[in-house]
């Protein structure tokens, strides 16, 4: 039954996992995979959730299944998270979430929504954005479309051609906006910016599905969420995907939200109802484990509060080796301008490094990089390896 089939090519991020796993050289350099790595080259387990853990150990009593839509209180809290408390998205009952496995889970949940219940419309996706985004979409038979995003130079936000390409999609049609920390060129709109983006999808009658991966990663929670909630402001219409690998660094434990947001609470359990119907058809219900350690973090005060110094810790060393970077780059490549690097935020940016380039980094340097415009995790620059990182690519350069 299988002779027939052809070995399918390995996918471009995890791919490049798997051959720096098989690379002999023991100063390899691993700048593909989007995970936060410690000052020592390590995806550290957080104190926060450690203590978490024993706490869940302790009481825990029965590994029965979760409800169709996960744990009742981790939804409540991620939108608390996302929106605040008082926010009249939180309080009036017009939204509603689903546990996920991860944020992929809840993006394909939604593929799945759409095409069920919205069928026809559009997935409309920046240009460039995350390598995945497309294939979940397609998978579900939903239509992808493009809207121009970064600038022709690959260092910036061209947003006037991003308003007049928005400008242009369809009525009804669904855009896909990275919530912060844009993956997977780093570059975000400035809050002015995403007032104009609100303004343009709520006059064209456009569905916003918000990619949300990275609260916390960019400049603060709070900061995080300025273009979110200028999307989702009161009345409009929206889906929400967010992921809590990285801020927790639960990767391994997959946990992630899928939150429906409608013009009032009827026709969101209306909504929400319809979604867990596509996910009792596609893995039943999510595991428990790690949205129960997301849970017990937010909701005890002790524990928060280390998390939020934790997160910033990350973030703050991620911004460090950014700035590191570009300083080093001027001794080792004095042609060239980095300083964009240190403008742009969270885990990932675009280097400009073209194909021939990355291959040689790989191939000549060990060093292991997204092809597509040279996507560089900037979390796996580390104070052992920046020297030799930098010096490879002013060789390539």
């Amino acid at each position: 039954m299988f002779e027939h089939l052809d070995t399918a090519p390995p996918d471009a991020i995890l791919g490049l996992n798997e051959a720096f796993r098989n690379d002999p050289n023991p100063d390899k350099i691993n700048l593909s995979v989007g995970v936060y790595k410690d000052a020592a080259g390590r995806t550290p387990v957080l104190a926060c959730v450690k203590e978490a853990e024993r706490r869940l150990v302790e009481v825990e009593s029965s590994k029965s299944y979760l409800a169709i839509d996960g744990l009742p209180e981790f939804g409540q809290l991620v939108r608390g998270l996302m929106f605040g408390p008082e926010h009249e998205i939180t309080t009036s009952g017009r939204a509603v979430s689903l546990q996920t496995p991860g944020g992929t889970g809840a993006l394909r949940v939604a593929a799945d929504f759409l095409r069920k219940k919205l069928a026809g419309t559009t997935v409309w996706c920046s240009k460039p954005t995350w390598v995945n985004h497309p294939k979940i979409f397609e998978a579900a038979d939903c239509p992808v479309k493009t809207y121009d995003y970064i600038d022709a130079d690959g260092v910036g936000l061209d947003f006037d051609a991003m308003l007049k390409s928005l400008e242009q999609i369809p009525a009804g049609d669904v855009v896909l906006l990275h919530g912060c920390c844009h993956n997977p060129t780093g570059i975000d709109p400035t809050p002015e910016q995403w007032k104009q983006i609100a303004e343009v999808v709520r006059r064209r009658a456009l569905l916003p599905l918000v990619d949300f991966a990275y609260q916390g990663f960019g400049e603060s929670l709070e900061a995080d969420v300025r273009g979110l909630r200028e999307i989702c402001s009161e009345g409009t219409e929206a889906i929400v995907c967010s992921s809590y690998s990285k801020n927790f660094g639960l990767y391994s434990e997959r946990v992630g939200a899928l939150t429906l947001i409608a013009e009032g609470p009827e026709a969101a359990q209306a909504a929400l109802s319809h979604a867990k119907t596509c996910v009792r058809t596609n893995y039943s219900n999510p595991p428990q484990h790690g949205a129960a350690i997301v849970t017990t973090v937010l909701a005890d005060a002790e524990l928060r509060r280390q998390w939020e110094q934790e997160l910033a810790e990350m973030r703050n060393r991620i911004n460090s080796m950014r700035e590191q970077f570009v300083q080093t780059m001027r001794t080792a490549s004095p042609g060239h301008d980095f300083s964009f690097i240190a403008a742009q935020r969270g885990m990932f940016s675009f280097s400009g490094l073209t194909p021939l380039q990355v291959d040689e980094l790989r191939t000549k340097h060990s060093v292991y990089v997204v092809t597509a415009g040279g996507r560089i995790n900037v979390a796996g620059i580390t104070p052992d390896n920046i020297e030799r990182l930098c010096a490879a690519i002013g060789e390539v350069l």
